[in-house]
């Protein structure tokens, strides 16, 4: 069985979700989310009919830290923590992190995310591409997806496939958007992602942003289109030199716009925005472009 775990970031329900996996050697954990949520995880667990104790094994799909923020806290009661190795480094030691987001978030970095705390090598183990981990009668299987982030896996499970962010965001399974943050943001290397989860034999993809879908050929083939769109639309904009002061206004409008035209509410944009904030994707596609046009 697989548990929706729904963290209620920033107070909005189905924006995160973590999920559990009953197994026959106890429940497996996929993604924490921030730390901030450690109180909703903790609940949304205990429904389940489980404690944080009973987490042995916490799979994370990439470090940020509405996904792996709350992984600490698992190591610290002895979960063995299952991650990218180019991630390891910064879980291990994620001072730069801190700082790097202090950076972004200023004042507001202890609201949004909570804590983040050293977790110790040895409680980690950091996966190859297409490793596989027996947990009573489930396999867990690791596929390396960049794209989103460099140290991004997804992770499949008896035909379900945990998706991360490479996935998408899709709230309430309306509209595909694809998170766009920094510094990591590759479109060839997404798209070469969507095809590696094209030729698997899924039959439901699970968001962190967030719900299962059935439908995966429709969901990729709009993820991918939407990705294509939003980095053409960034294009001539980064070729001008637009600030990005000046240009987040306009793609936030942008935004909403293809959001209300396909009739989403204004709660519905709320948890898109809460989901996704399109000032960060406009961050992450600026130094996408700038990057390949330089080169």
């Amino acid at each position: 069985m697989i548990h929706t775990l729904d963290l209620k970031f920033l107070g909005v329900s189905q924006v995160i979700a973590a999920y559990l996996v009953e197994t026959g050697e106890g429940p497996v954990l996929i993604e924490t989310g921030p730390h901030s949520t450690f109180k909703y995880l903790k609940a949304g667990i205990e429904k389940a009919g489980f404690s944080l104790s009973d987490i042995k094994h916490v799979f994370l799909t990439h470090i940020h830290f509405d996904h792996a923020g709350a992984a600490w806290a698992f190591a610290e009661l002895g979960a063995t923590i299952y991650l990218h190795p180019v991630g390891a480094p910064h879980m291990i030691d994620p001072s730069r992190l801190i700082q790097s987001a202090k950076r972004i978030y200023k004042e507001k970095m202890d609201m949004l995310w909570g804590q983040l705390k050293p977790i110790p090598e040895e409680r980690m183990v950091q996966v190859a591409h297409q490793a596989s981990f027996t947990i009573g009668d489930h396999t867990f299987i690791a596929h390396h997806t960049p794209g989103h982030a460099i140290h991004h896996i997804a992770w499949e499970v008896d035909g379900h496939l945990f998706g991360g962010d490479v996935a998408g965001v899709a709230i309430e399974k309306g509209v595909v958007f694809p998170p766009c943050p920094p510094p990591d943001i590759h479109i060839e290397h997404w798209q070469e992602s969507l095809n590696l989860i094209r030729g698997l034999n899924i039959q439901h993809l699970y968001m962190a942003h967030y719900g299962a879908v059935g439908n995966i050929d429709t969901h990729l083939n709009k993820l991918e289109e939407r990705l294509l769109d939003w980095a053409n639309w960034m294009k001539p904009y980064v070729e001008k030199g637009t600030a990005i002061e000046e240009l987040i206004p306009k793609f936030e409008r942008y935004v909403a716009s293809q959001l209300s035209s396909e009739g989403v509410s204004e709660a519905g944009i709320k948890q898109y925005e809460a989901a996704n904030p399109a000032w960060m994707s406009v961050a992450g596609l600026m130094r996408y472009w700038k990057i390949k046009l330089r080169d």
